[in-house]
């Protein structure tokens, strides 16, 4: 065999799989013209308009651009808001922001779900270019006669449109007179131009000239549970469970005694009934109290760990009843006027149907065993993650039919366990789908992990997301993630705030009592407008498991039997029922956007506003609500708040006005007392008696 046979033929080796095929590469949007009147740095928009942007019915939405030209003449902008049908839905002219930058913003309101659009037109305003020029030069006498014919060309321009009403173009026909009155003075001549009335009809109607339109860019609007909702979770299994002395064990409550809570549910208040999962409980490997590893018998096991002989995740577990009592719950929960969230954990245990049936939506060791689930150094023997390699479409195909079984029962919400260890496109095609047929349920992500993948859940189509929130404690930390989610992410990312949850108790919450508990349920029921809470939060229920930050006794790994009389006496439940019924009184509340942050002298001491303006508000009337609270559970806590009262709607006060002078009337939702604040309000806060002020505000 020569050298050139041998570098040819590359010596025998073991075969390996064939790789798959590499995607087609995706190309970028084709750039749109720039145009006469450049339009740059839209926003809300997400990826360049890869993903919609988020609202929801009736939802003011704050759309931003930079426009501007060459030279010195003015530019203007209207924001345009198309509906799902294509029919233009309305115009706004935008305000100019920030002087001398160039920004400019409108708010625009959708009042439909569906998906809709928004562009920005930049135009050149030869009226706002006259109303600029005309006074420098006639005052100081240069141009005098050409500047007020100019204004008289423009303003009889404007008046001959014939779309213009006819009140206003009485208003251009006469100011053109008046210009044109060469025996009036030229101040008054040009007063006439300038005046107010004219300023308004040409506000209204303006003179457009070399209009360019951005490209239009989607806005996903949902309707108001995406955005607005109270949320209490518990499980239904504890709910009537009882220690039976003849069998010598505890007895599963079921879906029939759970729906004995509910009217206590809803006289808290709350919009949502949210279910930990319903489903059969494998045996093997099932864990027992408090996490460990050996179950005794009785031991009822996690919820999370799902499928047993009895069926798997479109099955109801037989000790909590039959589909014939789930619809009885749900039944029972909308007379009450709440709607049912389910828990949807895609995992297994070891004897879910799918083990036998679909092997290859495992992942196998090389010891030929299929692996469970890890969070290091965390161990979840009971359970078997999905691996979504092998067989996309398979189990693309059960969960979709799964989901549709809850919700031809009445679900309308889902609480997504870990969706971060799930594929993004699976999320995406399977959410796009549920929202073609069934637009109305919302998706709730539980995924505590790094920004990145949280926000691009949301994005691909998580209506809401759980949040850091429940580790932010301190001042500086809960005053720049309000602002953080009301701000740069309030576009794609809808907050739920939670203090604690079945498997989450921070170290505050363990330590700080019922003060904590207090202080936490105002921050999330006034910081989002979304908010929730796991049964037991009444009772403060706030002993940790040692070495983790979960409740003792966990309610995952075992049934618990609660005395709610004992709630009455806490007086948590009172502070939960307050709360929500302020939120359902305020539109304030009910929004994620506008919200600013107020200086304290105390450093523990939080105050932050919410407002939402007249012509924004549902109610047709302005709504302002002022939240002050102390982050400290042990002590009293003092100090001086310095009010931005523009961004409570009120007027500055005159330079040198003392700070003391009362501005505004302030009504607490929680106690009803009123006080009379002037710009620096001194607040004092016992978090074992009043932990917070939550203000209905108006000017005096």
């Amino acid at each position: 065999m020569s050298p050139a046979q041998r570098i040819s033929q590359p010596p025998a080796r073991a075969a390996t799989p064939a790789s798959p095929p590499t995607p087609a590469v995706p190309r970028p949007a084709s750039a749109t013209p720039i145009g006469r009147i450049p339009v740059i740095e839209l926003s809300p928009v997400v990826e360049g308009g890869r993903w919609p942007a988020k609202a929801v019915t009736g939802e003011a939405v704050r759309v931003q651009a930079t426009v501007f030209r060459e030279g010195h003449d003015a530019v203007a902008a209207t924001a345009v808001l198309t509906g799902p049908d294509g029919v233009e839905h309305s115009r706004v002219t935008m305000d100019p922001v920030d002087p001398g930058l160039d920004h400019m913003e409108a708010w625009l309101v959708p009042d439909r779900v569906g998906d809709w659009t928004f562009r920005v037109e930049g135009w050149s305003d030869p009226y706002g270019t006259w109303l600029h020029d005309a006074p420098l030069k006639v005052n100081a006498g240069v141009d005098v006669e050409l500047m007020l014919t100019e204004g008289a060309l423009l303003l009889e321009a404007a008046a001959a449109r014939p779309e213009l009403p006819a009140e206003a173009r009485t208003v251009l026909t006469d100011a053109v007179s008046a210009l044109r009155d060469a025996e009036r003075p030229s101040g008054a001549r040009l007063a006439a131009g300038t005046a107010q009335e004219v300023r308004d009809v040409l506000a209204a109607h303006p003179v457009r000239e070399h209009v360019t339109p951005s490209a239009a860019y989607p806005l996903r609007v949902d309707r108001s549970l995406a955005l607005v909702g109270s949320w209490y979770e518990f499980f239904p299994r504890s709910e009537g469970a009882h220690f039976d002395p003849e069998k010598g064990g505890w007895v599963s409550g079921t879906l029939r005694t759970a729906a004995e809570r509910l009217p206590a549910i809803a006289d808290m208040g709350f919009d949502v009934v949210y279910l930990t999962p319903v489903h059969p409980i494998g045996t093997t490997n099932r864990k027992g109290r408090n996490n460990t590893l050996t179950a005794q018998p009785g031991d009822p096991g996690s919820p999370y760990g799902i499928g047993s002989p009895d069926g798997g995740h479109d099955a109801i577990h037989p000790e909590l009843g039959t589909f014939d009592d789930f619809d009885a719950f749900v039944a029972r929960a909308r007379e009450l006027g709440m709607e049912v969230a389910l828990d949807i954990a895609l995992q297994a245990s070891p004897d879910h149907p799918w083990v036998t049936e679909h092997p290859e939506w495992f992942t196998r060791r090389a010891d030929g065993t299929i692996a469970y689930a890890e969070n290091p150094p965390k161990k979840y023997q009971d359970i078997y993650p999905l691996n979504f390699d092998n067989d996309p479409e398979g189990i693309y195909h059960a969960v979709r039919d799964m989901l549709q079984v809850w919700i031809d029962h009445g679900v309308t919400a889902f609480r997504v366990d870990n969706p971060h260890t799930k594929p993004l496109d699976f999320w995406q095609r399977i959410l796009t789908d549920v929202r073609e047929s069934h637009p109305g349920v919302v998706f709730l992500s539980e995924a505590f992990t790094r920004p990145a993948m949280m926000r691009t859940l949301a994005a691909v189509g998580f209506h809401q997301s759980y949040t850091y929130f429940t580790w932010r404690t301190t001042k500086e930390e809960v005053t720049e993630y309000l602002e953080e989610l009301t701000g740069e992410t309030s576009h794609v990312l809808r907050p739920s705030f939670w203090p604690t949850t079945h498997d989450i108790l921070t170290p505050y919450m363990q330590t700080g009592g019922a003060a904590a508990f207090a202080i936490r349920a105002v921050l999330a029921a006034t910081g989002s407008p979304t908010w929730g809470i796991y049964s037991g939060y009444e009772l403060v229920e706030n002993v940790a498991r040692p070495g983790a930050e979960e409740q003792i006794d966990n309610e995952k790994y075992e049934l618990k039997a609660r005395d709610w009389s004992r709630a009455e006496h806490i007086g948590i439940s009172r502070l939960l029922t307050e709360l929500n019924r302020a939120r359902r009184a305020h539109p304030a509340l009910q929004r994620l956007r506008g919200l600013t942050v107020h200086p304290t002298t105390d450093d523990a001491t939080v105050c932050f506003s919410r407002h939402v303006p007249a012509h924004l508000s549902p109610t047709g009337q302005a709504d302002t609500v002022v939240v002050v609270l102390t982050l400290d559970p042990f002590t009293t806590r003092e100090g001086t708040i310095d009010l931005d009262v523009s961004a409570l709607g009120l007027p500055e006060p005159a330079p040198g006005a003392d700070p003391g002078t009362p501005l505004l009337a302030a009504t607490d939702e929680l106690s009803g007392e009123t006080y009379f604040w002037g710009r620096q309000p001194y607040v004092r806060l016992d978090p074992h008696q009043r932990c917070a002020h939550v203000l209905s505000v108006r000017p005096l």
